[in-house]
């Protein structure tokens, strides 16, 4: 189950993510990116919602806190891809 979630969260970061961030341009030029943080803490919610059962997040700590460790897997990820040149 928890692979369904991953790949729900990943198809929704693939598709619903760039339009999000696309739109909030301004904002997060203002906040110098840190509204990026509310829109994964949206999209985190999102699949929260989709999925009551098998994910349930209490609170707005929680939920932060789960954005926050998906943020650092994602840059951790991100920076060791052998696939990219670094120049």
């Amino acid at each position: 189950m928890l692979l369904l979630i991953g790949g729900a969260l990943g198809i929704i970061n693939f598709f619903i993510k760039p339009i999000l961030k696309t739109i909030s341009l301004p904002i997060r030029i203002l906040t110098l990116g840190l509204f990026s943080l509310v829109i994964n803490m949206a999209l985190v919610w999102l699949i929260e919602i989709l999925f009551p059962k098998e994910l349930e997040i209490i609170g707005l700590l929680p939920l932060f806190w789960t954005t926050f460790i998906i943020w650092a897997l994602n840059l951790f990820f991100g920076l060791y891809n052998p696939k990219k040149k670094h120049v």
